[in-house]
């Protein structure tokens, strides 16, 4: 009998796996089998080990590397030199939410939306620990994390948004993860954005539905910016497609008038609007939505729950508690003009998660925007109070461009400044600019430009 290489391989290859298990099933000495006492690798450590030993400068972690936390680090670094600065971020790699609507139809290349945390942090000399952050313990002010535990001076918690599922599903992981897994809603960088990208180029047609959160939200504008891109996508490459925004709001806000005229001249065969369409039920299996303004089926859907603060600052303990309810606010409960938790001055929050800030207009924009100006603007104050100086209030601005159209590209814009009124309020002014504009697509890409270089260059 002659035996061919395969079937040589694949015998060799299934005794050697045998002899293995037989091994793992049966050991001589199961004692030795077992090697509790192996030395790990310096890069893998429990959270009960020190992270890093403090030593005698003011050290400020930051918890959080996005737009704010990242422009945090940096400007601290040139404020206040003699500081130790920690940068602490789950992931190896910055990804931009800003322009990745843009980036979900090809319009930029990935690189355009990365940066290199570890090549900024050596450049500038902050220290950046790529880690898990498990918990937050502001008694004895030190972050537990992944990799071991790090005690702070002041703390910077950056930790942008997170999805309540809870409000549409309770508790059930089931449904949650299913939701998640099956029709992502890319607020969250970066992983969420691959997977939506790829459900755009391989969808072939039908009923596509995006559902928005309430108000406050991640960045208010871009899903409607969202909704053209796909559609631009849909229209351009022929795929005969209905893109259904179920908005929980009772109209288009901001930038009303420019996206209206958007889906109406452009999109009126791809894009249909509902108003108030309070979500009531979800079935991810079924793909059904019930909402206050109708039902539907669908075959792909982004489904964008609610947004939060993210998680840190729950962690932290530093949610709001709603006065007459009783109940979490869902977001950072801070001093609205110096960014620190009400009941700690040690602690700032900055970017999305931040609460209330005025009876005027509620909250700031959540924008990458905002959020780089926080980090600049808590660095200063932080640098000011070492110096042994009260900080000046800082505001920051705000300015979105939204891409409507790829052929030709043109974009919208909205711009908001803020000052504090003579009864010491800080009042809020909104400008729309509802005209497309080509320009406005180059002056998005140099703001971007801009942006990045000033939290990384």
């Amino acid at each position: 009998m002659t035996i061919n290489r395969r079937q040589f391989l694949g015998a060799g290859m299934a005794a050697g796996a045998a002899s293995v298990l037989g091994a793992c099933a049966n050991p001589s000495n199961p004692s030795e089998s077992l090697t509790p006492n192996v030395v790990k690798p310096f890069l893998i450590g429990n959270s009960t080990d020190t992270l890093l030993a403090k030593g005698k400068a003011t050290r400020i972690v930051i918890a959080g590397g996005g737009w704010g936390g990242s422009t945090a680090a940096k400007y601290l670094r040139k404020l206040a030199p003699d500081t130790e600065v920690v940068l602490l971020e789950r992931n190896p790699v910055f990804f931009s939410c800003p322009i990745s609507n843009k980036w979900l139809v090809d319009m930029v290349d990935t690189s355009f939306l990365i940066h290199d945390y570890l090549a900024t942090s050596q450049k500038y000399g902050y220290k950046f620990i790529q880690c898990e952050i498990l918990d937050i313990d502001r008694s004895i002010r030190k972050v537990i994390t992944s990799q071991g535990s790090i005690d702070y001076d002041f703390l910077i918690i950056a930790p942008g948004i997170r999805y309540n599922y809870e409000a549409w599903f309770g508790n059930d992981r089931t449904m949650i993860d299913a939701t998640k897994t099956r029709f992502p809603a890319a607020y969250i960088p970066n992983h969420e954005h691959f997977n939506l990208k790829k459900a755009i180029h391989s969808f072939k047609g039908g009923d596509w539905v995006m559902t928005l959160p309430p108000p406050p939200q991640r960045c208010p504008p871009s899903p409607y910016e969202r909704a053209c891109m796909i559609a631009w996508h849909f229209k351009t490459n022929k795929i005969k497609a209905k893109v259904t925004i179920l908005d929980h709001k009772d109209d288009i806000r901001p930038i009303n008038l420019g996206f209206k005229r958007a889906f109406k001249e452009l999109y009126k065969d791809y894009i249909e609007y509902v108003p108030n369409a309070h979500i009531e039920e979800i079935d991810p299996f079924n793909k059904t939505i019930k909402t206050a303004a109708g039902d539907m089926k669908f075959d792909h859907a982004v489904l964008m729950a609610p947004h939060q603060a993210g998680d840190l600052v729950w962690k932290a303990g530093g949610i709001g508690v709603n006065a007459s309810t009783g109940k979490a606010t869902g977001w950072a409960e801070v001093d609205n003009k110096m960014l620190h938790l009400k009941k700690d001055d040690r602690v700032y929050i900055i970017g999305d998660a931040v609460g209330l800030v005025s009876p005027k207009f509620l909250f700031y924009p959540k924008s990458g925007h905002i959020a780089n100006r926080h980090g600049r603007i808590v660095a200063k104050y932080i640098a000011e109070r070492l110096a042994g100086r009260n900080p000046e209030v800082s505001l920051p601005d705000n300015l979105c461009y939204m891409m409507v159209n790829g052929t030709p590209k043109e974009a919208l814009n909205v711009q908001f400044d803020y000052k504090i009124n003579q009864e010491g309020i800080i009042e809020q002014t909104q400008v729309d600019y509802n005209d497309r504009s080509a320009q406005f697509v180059a002056d998005n890409f140099k703001w971007a430009g801009t942006m990045y270089e000033d939290m990384f260059g």
